[in-house]
């Protein structure tokens, strides 16, 4: 009897790796899977939330959090959330490491990941392979046989079991520094309060096909960077990094645009940044997948995302008393924004045909919760209401800042105004808008 196959993760009922691990208090997590629209408005899933998250705490005071954006199913990103807390939390950190130490830490942790991976599918490649072999040799019939059906259907199972892959944004704090790792298109964002504002600062890189960093890595390797950048996707992804994905890791010559490369061109190396000093910051940190940022860039348009997200999450910490409630409230924000843009039929309703999964995560550093104070607030004369202010000025990846923007948190007094135009949203809601 031959023995049982890997499988990619441990069954629901099987206790995980990080079971003992103490959840941090610190943060908030909120989530809504993917929709798309119909005619009439109505929202439908097209596929099951592939999502992941986790937020840990150590007794030496390390923290870990991480949001994964998972594709072709979810498996590769509950098996990442599992493993890189594992890899990074049962005795691989120490408060006499570097910054040198830590980030090597996280490449490593990273590598592991990816391997174990590919190593735990191994078994169904080969089985995979078994069974098409016993499909070319069985002779073609006008009707399928039964033993051709049943190898057909074991085949898919497989297909689906080994299949997928995820993107990854990390985030570490030790010694009381702030370390940021990922791999993909998910973001991180550090939003300190300053005496000018809420500072919005992306603390990752999106690799994409519009990273010229990454175009660069890509021609590198013999391949055709401008055609890479016009066709912009790669294997179903517009990701240049992923975890898992054996398609395109393994078979990548098989592909008319990655054909030439000299070695694998969709890599899992994460990029690290950090560490940086949270001593005296006032604020939060943000993790997003890229489902939430890109369905707030399809309603209002690119270029403004990372500050009204930062300014709503403000306006959350200012409503709400639980961190979870303020991740979820903007969560649901989005949503609707999202929606109700499709259903404006307006210049930015074909942006809005449907958005991915979204997840949000909060970390608070010292920032107050549930301050917000009616009384405090006042009146606009122009939307007959009261205004929040917070001043956001943009910062790059590299902190430097370029412009200032203030986003207006509108609380109206008899209907909400969004983008011009009233919605059916609650009165007691507050939607930025933005002003320079």
């Amino acid at each position: 009897m031959a023995a049982p196959r890997k499988t990619l993760l441990p069954n629901e009922q099987q206790p995980s790796w990080t079971d003992d691990l103490p959840p941090c208090q610190f943060s908030g997590v909120g989530s809504a899977p993917n929709q798309f629209y119909s005619a009439d408005g109505k929202g439908k899933e097209e596929h099951p939330s592939e999502d992941g998250w986790l937020r840990f705490r150590t007794e030496n005071d390390c923290f870990l959090y991480g949001v994964f954006n998972g594709y072709e199913g979810k498996r590769v990103a509950n098996f990442v959330a599992q493993r890189l807390a594992a890899e990074l939390l049962l005795g691989q950190l120490a408060s006499s490491h570097t910054d040198s130490d830590i980030r090597r830490v996280l490449v490593q942790a990273f590598d592991v990941v990816e391997r174990s991976i590919l190593e735990l599918i191994d078994d169904g490649l080969a089985e995979k392979t078994n069974l098409q072999s016993q499909l070319s040799e069985v002779a073609p019939h006008h009707q399928v046989p039964p033993q051709m059906q049943k190898i057909m259907e074991r085949l898919n199972v497989v297909e689906q079991e080994i299949s997928g892959g995820a993107m990854a944004i990390v985030a570490l704090i030790l010694n009381g520094k702030l370390y940021i790792a990922n791999v993909g298109t998910n973001r991180a964002l550090l939003c300190k309060s300053t005496v000018d504002g809420l500072q919005v600062t992306q603390l990752s890189v999106d690799h994409t096909t519009e990273n010229k960093d990454e175009l660069f890595r890509l021609a590198q390797l013999g391949l055709d960077a401008v055609r890479i950048k016009q066709v912009g996707i790669l294997g179903g992804q517009s990701s240049t990094r992923r975890i898992g994905d054996y398609k395109i890791k393994y078979g990548y010559n098989e592909l008319e645009l990655l054909s030439a490369a000299k070695s694998k061109p969709i890599i899992a190396e994460p990029e690290i940044h950090g560490g940086h000093p949270l001593d005296g910051v006032t604020g939060f940190l943000v993790l997003m997948s890229e489902g939430l940022y890109k369905a707030l860039e399809g309603a209002h348009g690119p270029g403004q995302a990372n500050q009204e997200i930062g300014a709503m999450v403000a306006t959350e910490f200012a409503k709400q008393t639980a961190l979870d409630a303020v991740a979820q409230a903007v969560v649901d924000r989005l949503k609707r924004i999202h929606r109700d843009t499709f259903a404006s039929g307006g210049e930015r309703a074909k942006f809005c045909t449907k958005h991915e999964d979204m997840t949000l995560l909060v970390r608070n550093f010292n920032h107050p919760l549930g301050e917000m104070s009616l009384s405090t607030l006042s009146p606009t004369p122009a939307q007959g209401g009261r205004i929040y202010p917070v001043s956001v000025p943009y910062s790059n990846s590299h902190g430097t800042t370029k412009t200032s923007v203030t986003l207006s948190l509108v609380m109206p007094s008899q209907g909400q105004m969004m983008n011009g135009s009233h919605t059916n949203s609650t009165l007691d809601e507050v939607t930025p808008t933005l002003t320079k």
